[in-house]
């Protein structure tokens, strides 16, 4: 924190998506401990000027720039900075206007203004697992070099996290991600085969935003979390393990080498790893609804069906793998969960697509940035060729 304010001040990139709006709530509650001085949106310019208000940040950043204009005049009588467009968002990133970055933005997009952020020395609540899934060897390498903290808001990495503060002189035997099982938990192919998206979008547990609701559905997030841990937490792929736990309890758990395991237990609410990454070290107190032991719940464990879901199968090869494999892995999902959200694909093909795209990228095993990039850009118009008009 600088100048000796008490407040921290945050910049909320993708403030207008479902954990940007659960960040701003955050922030709306704790007014003598956080203040909102960037907003970014994409493309929902109403919400974003509705935040814009209310929160009187000191930049605002629209992705899309046909929508500039309407941004800045409904802003016009504010002293709030407008600007516009994907080079804005990294320039934005790169300035000293606040303290912390929640790192919110959806997929690939949300890479370079973070590693920007990075760049300048600035802390991270990273709740984009795109970034480190994507270029995870740069984006660690460049934060132990500006001596920049990661602090993940993903409920299980924050489980991690929370942890293995106060272990840092105890190896990690290996960490067991738990996974809800999304809604189709114990269905079978002859059953996905006929999936559509409303029924896709429906996650048993959490309040999530489109893409990662499908990608929960298709284990894929589960795949994609497990290669966030590798880079997050310094692991080998053979430390990363996946469990089917239905309730989300249990957020996530560390077996340490003496084979004791501790766990991060609570609701599932992301507005709970949300505030613990913008007032670490601090815990803050809330009024969040609390587990109740009183209740009778059981707490269950099963192996995750890779047969049937098999995107886990395929993340943990890209995992193993590594090089730019994971880039492919991610930039194909993206394509493929676009294409089924809009109803051009099925929910099975999408996992098929993704396969393919892995196969035929060419691999390279120590990408630079400009390789990983031209990775991305290669898989989605392979991907994207793969979908019939």
């Amino acid at each position: 924190m600088s100048n000796g304010q008490s407040k921290k001040r945050i910049a909320v990139f993708g403030s207008t998506g479902s954990v940007g709006r659960q960040a701003l709530e955050v922030i709306d509650a704790n007014p003598s401990l956080f203040s909102a001085e960037v907003l970014t949106a994409q493309n929902n310019d109403e919400l974003l000027i509705a935040q814009a208000l209310h929160f009187k940040p000191d930049i605002v950043v629209i992705g899309e720039e046909k929508k500039y204009e309407k941004v800045k005049s409904a802003l016009a009588s504010h002293p709030i900075k407008v600007f516009a467009g994907e080079k804005a968002l990294e320039e934005v990133a790169s300035m000293d206007s606040y303290d912390i970055m929640l790192a919110a933005i959806v997929g690939f997009a949300g890479l370079r203004p973070t590693l920007n952020a990075i760049e300048n020395g600035k802390a991270v609540a990273l709740a984009n697992k795109e970034t480190l899934v994507v270029a995870g060897d740069i984006v660690m390498r460049k934060a132990l070099e500006k001596r920049a903290p990661i602090i993940p808001v993903d409920s299980e990495h924050s489980a991690i996290f929370q942890c293995l503060v106060g272990e840092t002189r105890n190896p990690i035997e290996k960490i067991i991600l738990t996974a809800s099982g999304g809604p189709f938990l114990g269905k079978k192919p002859n059953f996905l085969v006929n999936v559509k998206r409303d029924h896709a979008l429906q996650h048993p547990n959490w309040s999530m935003g489109a893409k990662i609701s499908i990608d929960s559905a298709t284990l894929m997030n589960k795949g994609l979390e497990m290669i966030e841990a590798k880079w997050l937490f310094n692991l080998q792929p053979d430390q990363i393990q996946v469990v089917i736990h239905p309730q989300s309890i249990i957020h996530s758990m560390i077996q340490f080498e003496d084979g004791s395991l501790k766990s991060q237990m609570g609701m599932p609410d992301m507005k709970l790893p949300i505030q613990y990454a913008l007032g670490f070290p601090k815990r803050i107190a809330n009024k969040f609804p609390r587990y109740d032991f009183k209740k009778p719940n059981t707490l269950t464990f099963e192996e995750p069906d890779t047969k049937t879901f098999r995107n886990l199968t395929l993340a943990t090869d890209a995992l193993f793998k590594g090089g730019n494999l994971p880039c492919i892995l991610n930039a194909a999902n993206e394509i493929a969960v676009f294409a089924f959200l809009r109803n051009r694909i099925g929910f099975l093909d999408m996992t098929d697509l993704v396969e393919r795209t892995m196969h035929q990228v060419p691999f390279i095993e120590h990408p630079t940035l400009e390789e990983y990039f031209e990775s991305d850009g290669e898989a989605r118009n392979f991907a994207a060729s793969l979908i019939k008009l």
